[in-house]
């Protein structure tokens, strides 16, 4: 299939810049992929959806604070760091703003969130063939620990902002954020709240949790017009003893692994691909691309949201919604947004979600 396949044209208005007023006052519209029924619900009825037995999945991942602002420590121009990937403690793989004026070579005194500077300095050390900044940081014994004094939420480029609302360090996270590593939010979890999930518990769903940390590639477009000759971006994750033993059994009686989220997806399929279609304990890197006519051997309900035309995100939800089918997904899930932009729904990191049946 095509990149171009997975095209549709999105209003910008339609592009959710705040949050719900309560996180789970979302919309929901459901998909019902045997019949292609879909109704429209709110996030709070997805009560009703769950059966007893079913085991939800979330992502745990916590978002940091990723985003840096600093100057030439030379000329004094401006730069935004995003911070991407560890590679050592205080050298970080970055995506840095404007990067044509940063060289190898080029010291980066970091900004206060007031404005002043710090005593941290960043060096550029490599340059990839992304354009992505290999960075070297100065000045502290762990750049990671004084990033909720220097950071500010890492939100997507689509959501317009002159710095950080208060409400983002809140809301751009989920309720059950663990594990620090993400630079980006596992977005299908920022719907549910501590009472709903309680709810979940009460009809006999059992909960569980892997942590994927989500990288910025996430939002990266897909530049090849082959899919086959697309690679994806690596993000580490971890599968743990508890989830393992839940989702195993939920498989061998006959009851529902529900996803939630794309990044749960992909750990919970990764790991199925390299142990016979079972879970085991696991922990490592991933860079798993599913797109039609994809086959899912772990999951039976997936819960996301909206996606980007042409992302790998909107090709994933397309596979899952048909599976081993090449156009019938993807037709599905485009005929499903339309009907969504038709009703409004509001789309991407702090928009509505979609379940699929």
């Amino acid at each position: 299939m095509r990149t171009a396949d997975f095209h549709f044209d999105l209003p910008p208005e339609l592009i959710a810049q705040r949050p719900a007023e309560r996180r789970d006052a979302a919309r929901l519209l459901v998909l019902h992929r045997k019949t292609n029924q879909i109704e429209h619900r709110r996030f709070s009825n997805l009560l009703e959806f769950f059966r007893p037995g079913d085991v939800l999945v979330l992502n745990n991942s916590r978002v940091i604070p990723a985003r840096l602002r600093g100057k030439n420590t030379k000329t004094g121009g401006k730069f935004e760091i995003l911070l991407l990937e560890e590679n050592a403690r205080n050298d970080w793989w970055t995506m840095l703003r404007p990067g044509k004026r940063a060289p190898i070579g080029t010291q980066i005194q970091l900004q206060e969130k007031n404005g002043g500077d710090s005593k941290i300095i960043a060096t550029v050390t490599d340059v990839n063939e992304d354009g992505h900044r290999q960075l070297q940081f100065s000045g502290t014994s762990n750049i990671f620990n004084d990033l909720d004094t220097l950071g500010e939420m890492p939100l997507p480029p689509y959501i317009e902002r002159h710095g950080e609302l208060p409400e983002d360090k809140e809301r751009y996270q989920t309720v059950f954020a663990q594990p620090a590593g993400s630079v980006a939010a596992p977005t299908a979890g920022l719907h549910f709240t501590p009472e709903l999930l309680e709810k979940i518990r009460a009809l006999d769903v059992k909960i569980c949790f892997i942590t994927l940390h989500v990288g910025a590639g996430t939002f990266l477009p897909v530049k090849v017009e082959n899919l086959a000759e697309h690679t994806m971006h690596t993000e580490r994750f971890e599968v743990g003893q508890e989830t393992v033993d839940a989702v195993n059994e939920a498989k061998k009686s006959g009851h529902r692994v529900i996803a939630a989220g794309t990044t749960t997806l992909r750990t919970l399929e990764s790991v199925a691909r390299q142990n016979a279609g079972k879970l085991n304990v696991h922990k490592g890197k991933t860079n798993i691309f599913i797109f039609p006519p994809g086959e899912f051997q772990i999951v039976d309900a997936l819960l996301t949201n909206f996606h980007l035309p042409e992302s790998t995100l909107l090709m994933l939800a397309s596979a899952f919604a048909a599976p081993g089918e090449k156009i019938r997904g993807r037709d599905l899930i485009l005929s499903a947004y339309a009907e969504a932009i038709r009703e409004r729904y509001r789309f991407f990191s702090y928009g509505d979600a979609m379940l699929i049946l």
